[in-house]
């Protein structure tokens, strides 16, 4: 596995795209509609930002702005094989968000694993 991105939860992409874009020297490298949210993906070199905005109240990332206001939600490792890595975490007894993969951002297949799991971090595995 290698890094691929990490999530932050915002209510506003684009003004902080406009700030990473300028900072970072970041470029906006993909954004598309997924699951309610606006998803912005700045790319940073190694891999990318991905800003997610909620479009309404409903939803993951609407409840977490809520409750921990905007910042870095999820830490994404890319595998070529989204369901062996769930196998080894539920072999291993990490607990599981997704118990298989499903539709991601760009496309991929994506499967989250619980943080009380993970030492407090919400990990999502992306096929690529």
């Amino acid at each position: 596995m290698r890094f691929d991105h990490v999530g932050i939860a915002t209510r506003d992409a684009a003004t902080l795209a406009d700030l990473f874009g300028t900072l970072l020297d970041a470029p906006v490298a993909h954004r598309e509609t997924v699951d309610g949210l606006d998803v912005t993906f700045l790319d940073v070199g190694e891999g990318y930002l991905e800003l997610l905005e909620p479009l309404d109240d409903e939803g993951a990332i609407p409840r977490y702005l809520d409750r921990e206001g905007p910042g870095i939600h999820h830490v994404a490792l890319a595998t070529p094989d989204v369901g062996a890595a769930l196998e080894t975490a539920r072999e291993m007894g990490v607990e599981l968000v997704d118990e298989r993969p499903r539709p991601g951002a760009w496309g991929h297949d994506v499967a989250f694993l619980h943080p009380e799991s993970t030492g407090g971090v919400l990990i999502e595995f992306v096929e690529r």
